[in-house]
């Protein structure tokens, strides 16, 4: 790669990168507030609601697969200008994400102490979480609109003024949090139920944002007949990019869930010590994804304008992008890991547990630089979202969760060696990237030509 692409490169993607990781870091921020302001209250409340939010988690798993399938492809139209389609593609994935969502509500709001017992047998903690699900089920149906109009507006070129949204929605909820968790300025002290009406305003609250900004667009027409349009061509294209995605979502979602089981059935201490570990990782996490996002952005711009030379010598770049990602996560999980370790009122037996989970992390971390910039951003850029299903059946389903079963259930190991074995699906799956790379089924233009 010449000199003057380097820096093209680096400079496309600080434009990108930057303010698609502070948003995802104030993202993280939202989803920690409630565990940050629980960790203040009492153990039973952050173990039930981070049980509870696994339902908030699985439909993510459907509507991120949605939303990121629709990205791939309206990067692609975007880069190509062609607006009209890219809108077209935009309403698919709001109307998908609108039915999935639904489902999910009901679920929240009508079965709520079923989904806890899924979880956990602890009646405490299927009380705390039942309530909390009764109320924070109306969030879904905001949060999954709002997250297509603002992947959109990513790829749209407003990646700073979604960084502007993020950044309002953390400091409402952080507050809201604040008086309706505690009970402040006579407001009475809500517990674990605050923090769900506090996410329920804040997703409206983006919802109503973005929706401004979408009416205010010109490059992005979506005129009601959008809604209803229909093209079998278009459908296929959609599926093609969107079966592989979800299929690879469920699977690695699926593994989370039997993580929480598994933690669950080994108590409330290593419940806790697992879910502020999460917190920890989610609040790092965020440099990792806004390279993720960016590569993606640009190997699919690069794809849909027929420059695929150039997107190779991309990809090639990326690779030393994702080492020195992985190294800074390292670092960032030495700097974090002190200041939650005290944050936290947590029991004796929860800290222990606690400290081994976030010393592993720092290797975890470094694996999942490589692995989320390539699978979830170079690869499915190009329609290639297969490998990432079939890396995580194997890495997950064929080794780490029989593992971590047997660990737990027939050996019954100490839990910081079962959490481990568990988590070591990201590390084994890193020697095959380059493999996979040099395979070039990425390099694709996906594009059709306008209707």
């Amino acid at each position: 790669m010449e000199q003057d692409e380097k820096k093209a490169l680096f400079d496309k993607l600080k434009v990108l990168a930057i303010p698609l990781a502070l948003q995802s870091l104030l993202n993280s921020l939202v989803g920690a507030s409630d565990a940050l302001m629980l960790g203040r209250l009492n153990q039973d409340s952050i173990s039930a609601v981070a049980l509870a939010n696994q339902l908030f988690f699985v439909m993510t798993l459907f509507t991120s697969s949605i939303k990121s399938a629709a990205g791939i492809l309206i990067a692609q139209y975007w880069g190509k200008k062609d607006y009209k389609n890219a809108g077209r593609f935009l309403a698919m994935a709001i109307r998908a994400s609108i039915l999935i969502s639904l489902c999910f509500f009901v679920a929240a709001s009508v079965f709520p102490e079923r989904v806890m017992r899924i979880y956990t047998t602890d009646t405490n903690l299927i009380t705390i979480g039942a309530g909390y699900l009764r109320i924070v089920g109306f969030s879904y149906l905001f949060s999954a609109v709002a997250q297509c109009f603002l992947m959109n507006m990513k790829i749209a070129g407003d990646a700073k003024l979604s960084v502007m949204i993020s950044a309002i929605v953390v400091v409402v909820d952080m507050t809201a949090d604040y008086f309706l968790i505690y009970g402040k300025c006579g407001i009475p002290a809500l517990g674990a139920n605050g923090s769900a009406y506090s996410t329920v305003v804040v997703e409206a609250m983006s919802l109503a944002i973005v929706l401004i900004w979408a009416k205010r667009k010109e490059t992005l027409r979506l005129p009601l007949k959008n809604f209803a349009y229909f093209s079998r061509d278009f459908g296929k294209d959609f599926i093609k990019v969107f079966a592989p995605l979800v299929a690879s979502a469920l699977s690695w979602g699926i593994s989370i869930t039997v993580h929480n089981v598994l933690m669950g059935r080994l108590g409330s201490d290593a419940t806790a010590a697992a879910s502020v570990t999460s917190v920890a990782q989610q609040l790092i996490a965020f440099i990792t994804w806004g390279l993720a996002g960016g590569s993606g952005i640009m190997i699919g711009e690069l794809l849909g304008a027929g420059k695929l030379d150039e997107a190779k010598r991309y990809g090639d770049r990326f690779f030393k992008i994702a080492f020195w990602n992985g190294i800074g996560n390292m670092l960032l999980i030495a700097l974090v890991g002190p200041p939650i370790y005290f944050f936290y009122e947590l029991t004796a037996t929860a800290k222990a547990y606690l400290v081994g989970m976030l010393v592993f992390s720092g290797l975890y971390m470094f694996a999942f630089s490589f692995n989320t910039i390539f699978t979830c951003g170079v690869f499915p850029a190009g329609g290639d979202a297969k490998y990432d299903a079939v890396s995580v059946f194997f890495a997950t389903w064929c080794f780490a969760i029989p593992a971590s079963l047997i660990a737990c259930f027939v050996l019954k190991w100490p839990v910081l060696v079962v959490y481990v074995i568990m988590c070591m699906d990201e590390i084994v799956k890193v020697p095959f990237l380059k493999w996979h790379y040099n395979k070039y089924i990425w390099l694709k233009n996906l594009t059709r030509e306008a209707e």
